[in-house]
């Protein structure tokens, strides 16, 4: 009997669709403490702001948001869009995201350690350092981005692609993949290749790494 070779699986990443939205008074949406559910906020400028307890920003729109430090800690985010979102860094550690969009934006760093995402679309971003370290992902979708580091240290990953992406370095170390399609990426350095395991690449990106693998492992190539 003959074998299929086992393909690799896409993420499931359907787009939000959002409902009515009422705009959001600005005092609510920075001092506020409450959820914000199906609300808007649009051309937001700031230089920093902390939401200091846990909030849940459900069925929303934020457009235009300009900030130079966020902290929200434990942030549960679903069923929302973020488009063209300007943060210097944003510190969301053990945040929850599921079916959330962020659009032609610009993020210098994200410490989201420990976060749980399912369902995610990120397009049109450039993204400076992406810290998704004891993560749980699953269902995300990045296309047409430009990430110079992206570290899945000790996260579990599973149905991520990439496409049409530039990705500078990928760290992996102790990470479980399954289904992570890297072949959408042009991909420059990755930290410890064993993590690889459970990834899929092209064949010119592993003749690409060869160079990188064989450092790493003594091999001398004459």
């Amino acid at each position: 009997m003959n074998s299929q070779p086992r393909r690799t699986c896409a993420p499931r990443v359907p787009p939000v669709k959002l409902g009515a939205v009422a705009v959001v008074d600005e005092e609510r949406f920075v001092n506020g403490d409450d959820d914000l559910e199906a609300v808007e906020i649009t051309g937001f400028q700031r230089t920093s702001l902390n939401w200091p307890t846990r909030r849940r920003l459900d069925s929303s729109r934020v457009l235009g948001l300009q900030v130079e430090q966020w902290h929200a800690h434990g942030l549960a985010m679903a069923e929302t869009v973020l488009e063209r979102v300007e943060v210097v860094s944003v510190h969301a550690s053990d945040s929850g995201w599921r079916r959330v969009e962020v659009r032609d934006s610009r993020i210098g760093s994200a410490e989201l350690s420990g976060s749980v995402w399912r369902g995610v679309h990120l397009s049109g971003c450039k993204l400076g350092y992406l810290n998704l370290r004891d993560a749980q992902v699953s269902d995300l979708l990045f296309s047409d981005c430009l990430i110079e580091e992206l570290d899945l240290m000790r996260a579990k990953a599973t149905r991520v692609a990439f496409v049409n992406c530039r990705l500078r370095r990928l760290e992996l170390t102790r990470s479980t993949l399954a289904d992570v399609d890297l072949r959408g990426a042009q991909l420059s350095d990755v930290g410890d290749l064993a993590g690889l395991s459970g990834a899929t690449v092209s064949l010119e990106q592993l003749l690409d790494l060869a160079p990188l693998m064989a450092e790493r492992l003594g091999v001398l190539v004459e």
